[in-house]
């Protein structure tokens, strides 16, 4: 008896020898704060979207395209066809101009916060319904400036609204193809509304134009309807490590500091203030030399671009994900100090139209390239669309300044030096993107 209890201990003891070593090594693997590293690498495989989905945003960003081209052009003839003076037709415009200047940040900041963009797209396409309407019914100076300032703050919700639903159909890993998608869905939506409210306005009245507009509402709405709401990924903010990351001001002041998204707005603002007098400029010289043909040859300036982005932004989108985003942007920014020192020694009308192909470029790598860039470097911080809106700013400042600079030279130095001067912005934004812009694009699986 005495000398079996001993060895029954020992063979206990020998036994219990290797359970310590195998409770220490499972303990690490019960700790959960190491869950959210496969999470999130599964986040960032997100599956791709359904095909009603994806062909909803084209449809959507078609007939949203649609809505905006009535709120162009249209505006002022139809307030001249009810004998508005210029002031007045102008004020109006300014007051659009301001609110559409003034909202962008705060109407980014709105989408950031709020939870469904659908929701947000849909009021916002309402809102922009209603105010053509509006237009088109009550033609007098109190309605058109509430309509124009609901259109113009509407607008600084919709665009944004797009970006995040395209971000959240998406994902950051296929970005660049989804928005190289809906710029070209966008631009034939612009070419054929053109064409389709210039009949209106030519054959039936120039408040048919608005009219048109506001029944555009039925199918946008309808093709946003067929987005399904579970396969959009709302954008929350997160870590790399896991943690949580700031908010309020404490993101604010990342986004402040952030080195990527500050050089690329500078950037962004030297290009719009080199482009967009760049056209008008084009119709002044057009219309001074060819007066006849000026209106034809003004429709092609404005044509020539929409069709050659149709035709190469989702190629913009697809090379920015394969060979990353700094090569298509310089290629984009390089293309306008071209035409404009091609347009400064041109002297024939229809090479005039076929140099304006160049902005057909630019264009299309621009309408990829901002809400992508702007998407990588505020990745993690959930103030994308707040971003976005902030970049959207410098373009309405940058575009105000080339106008007032562009009638400066070329009213005390000629057109000649006008774009002359453009192409220098141009080219000095050119030479800022290639010292001071990072690349953005992260690699796979970072």
């Amino acid at each position: 008896m005495t000398s079996a209890r001993p060895s029954h201990r020992r063979s206990l003891a020998h036994r219990e020898v290797p359970l310590p070593r195998y409770d220490a090594r499972a303990e690490p693997t019960r700790e959960r704060p190491a869950a959210p590293a496969p999470q999130t690498a599964k986040r960032r495989e997100k599956p791709e979207p359904s095909r009603a989905s994806t062909q909803g945003l084209d449809a959507f960003t078609f007939f949203v395209a649609n809505l905006q081209t009535g709120f162009g052009p249209f505006v002022a003839v139809h307030f001249t066809a009810h004998q508005w003076t210029q002031a007045d037709i102008g004020l109006v415009l300014t007051v659009g101009g301001l609110f559409s200047l003034l909202g962008q940040v705060p109407g980014g900041a709105f989408v950031d916060w709020v939870r469904s963009k659908r929701l947000v797209a849909a009021l916002s396409v309402i809102i922009i319904g209603a105010s053509a309407a509006g237009l088109g019914i009550w033609p007098t100076f109190l309605i058109a400036a509430l309509s124009m300032a609901a259109h113009s703050l509407a607008s600084c919700t919709l665009t944004p609204a797009i970006a995040a639903i395209s971000l959240g159909l998406a994902g950051h890993s296929r970005l660049g193809e989804r928005l190289g998608r809906n710029a070209r869905f966008s631009s034939i939506g612009n070419a054929l509304a053109a064409a389709g409210m210039g009949a209106c306005g030519y054959y039936l009245s120039n408040a048919a134009v608005f009219y048109v507009t506001a029944a555009l509402v039925v199918p946008t709405l309808v093709a946003l309807w067929f987005i399904r709401a579970d396969e959009i990924d709302v954008v929350r903010p997160q870590a790399r490590d896991g943690a949580v990351p700031p908010s309020g001001w404490a993101s604010l002041k990342l986004l402040l500091t952030n080195r990527a998204l500050l050089c690329f707005a500078a950037c962004i603002l030297l290009f719009y203030i080199a482009n967009a007098a760049m056209l008008p400029l084009v119709g002044s010289v057009l219309t001074m030399r060819t007066s006849q043909t000026a209106t034809v040859l003004i429709a092609a300036c404005i044509m020539a671009p929409q069709i050659v982005m149709a035709l190469i932004a989702p190629a913009v989108g697809r090379a920015a994900q394969t060979y990353g985003r700094r090569p298509l942007l310089i290629l984009g920014f390089a293309a306008l100090p071209l035409r404009g020192v091609l347009f400064a020694f041109t002297q024939e009308p229809e090479v005039l139209v076929l140099i304006q192909v160049l902005d057909g470029i630019s264009a299309a790598v621009i309408g990829v390239m901002v809400p992508l860039v702007v998407a990588d470097a505020t990745r993690g911080t959930g103030r994308f669309n707040l971003a976005l809106g902030a970049i959207g700013t410098g373009m309405g400042i940058g575009a105000a300044i080339s106008t007032t600079l562009s009638g400066y030279m070329a009213d005390h130095l000629g057109t000649h030096a006008a774009f002359l001067g453009l192409a220098a912005v141009a080219a000095l934004a050119l030479v800022a993107l290639v010292l001071v812009m990072p690349e953005t694009r992260r690699a796979r699986g970072a």
